[in-house]
């Protein structure tokens, strides 16, 4: 199944079901917001979460595409991207957790056509404040999915304060003949779809007070999902990558390692260019010049003459319209060219520096900090310009 067929079966059963359909935002958040990107689907929906009425009713469904650089040492692995597209549905004071996951696996196992037997799930077993999920741990044992109790695991929270409470999450096998173990003894059980029941807001002081209403987020990782699927042993091989995984070897001799973090900062770097960041020393558009200059630290790493500009147009494209971005593909490839001969002039700059009697030896702790802070030399590539 294609993620467009996917994210189309995905809403069409919600609105079946008396959701309504809102437009999902791009990976910037509203003015003021303290966090830098959109990092899940309910990060917009934060004040209708805690009581402000929604102008389009109690329940919703979305696609929001997001951001995370907290997962960035986990991209190449098979399940981490650093920018993906989040399924979400909420419950605004409606119904409660256990419709929510009778729905889910009514999607999955008949909308999808998984095969029951390769499910299992998790929820909460409670801790010295509050109680176990027993509502989601019998719906469960109804529909006779294998259940796993956690702690830790299945208390989800936006940040340090915020809305929080129990979730429940379902897992789909992932691994060669009949499934084994459980989710947290064997990391072939993927996680695919958490189904989180409000109840709670977490206060500075750490103390937990009830919201207003009980709500029901969840968030289901369309490119995870759509690997699974389609039989794949990675995101990395959705059909959202085929152009470039057909490309980007064509172009460059990769690892597999180094041809999924290439292929994923790039991609997240044409759609940062598309919602709008420009590269910066700080903020938003230092996380889109960082991403950029690892794709340029490994590219270079084997080849200094390896160049952005030798991208084809129709990559870009491909990415812009799967975005639904209005960015000209040509734009693109001008800024990175452009971003690229700047990293260039300061990786000239940073072997003058790397002469210096100072950086001769082994490098502490502090000249990395200094090269990096003052001449803007990541660590991975002062380590490379010295193997030369």
């Amino acid at each position: 199944m294609r993620t467009d067929h996917l994210i189309r079966t995905f809403v069409e059963f919600y609105e079946e079901r008396g959701h309504r359909r809102i437009t999902g935002s791009t990976l910037l958040p509203p003015p003021g917001d303290s966090v830098l990107f959109t990092t899940s689907g309910m990060h917009p929906l934060i004040p209708y979460l805690e009581g402000r009425p929604h102008p389009l009713g109690k329940r919703l469904v979305n696609v929001q595409r997001c951001l995370r650089t907290t997962d960035l040492d986990e991209v190449g692995d098979a399940t981490h991207l650093t920018v993906f597209e989040m399924l979400g549905t909420w419950s605004l004071g409606d119904y409660g957790g256990p419709v929510s996951l009778d729905w889910g696996y009514e999607l999955l196992t008949e909308g999808l056509g998984i095969d029951p037997g390769l499910l299992h799930a998790t929820a909460f077993a409670g801790d010295d404040r509050t109680d176990p999920d027993t509502a989601s741990v019998e719906l469960w044992q109804r529909l006779g999915v294998p259940v796993e109790l956690t702690v830790e695991d299945n208390w989800w929270s936006n940040g340090p304060v915020g809305p929080c409470g129990p979730d429940s999450e379902f897992f789909l096998w992932s691994g060669d003949g009949p499934p084994q173990s459980t989710p947290t003894r064997d990391d072939r059980w993927v996680e695919v779809w958490n189904h989180v029941t409000m109840t709670h807001r977490r206060l500075d002081d750490g103390s937990l007070v009830p919201l207003p209403q009980r709500n029901v987020d969840t968030g289901l990782g369309l490119e995870r999902l759509a690997s699974l699927l389609q039989g794949r042993s990675s995101v990395f091989e959705c059909d959202v990558f085929d152009p470039w995984r057909r490309l980007v070897p064509a172009l460059w001799t990769l690892d597999e390692p180094s041809l999924r973090l290439v292929c994923d900062h790039l991609r997240s770097v044409v759609v940062l260019l598309g919602d709008g960041v420009r590269p910066a020393s700080t903020g938003q558009g230092y996380v889109l010049r960082r991403l950029l200059r690892r794709v340029l630290t490994v590219l270079w790493r084997k080849d200094p003459s390896r160049s952005l500009g030798d991208l084809p147009e129709d990559l870009v494209r491909h990415t812009v319209d799967h975005f639904r971005q209005g960015i000209r593909p040509g734009d693109v490839l001008r800024m990175l060219r452009e971003e690229e001969h700047r990293f260039r002039r300061l990786l000239e700059r940073g072997q003058h520096i790397l002469t210096r009697p100072r950086f001769q030896g082994p490098l502490t702790e502090e000249d990395f900090h200094y090269l990096h802070d003052t001449h803007g030399l990541p660590r991975d590539l002062i380590t490379s310009l010295r193997e030369e």
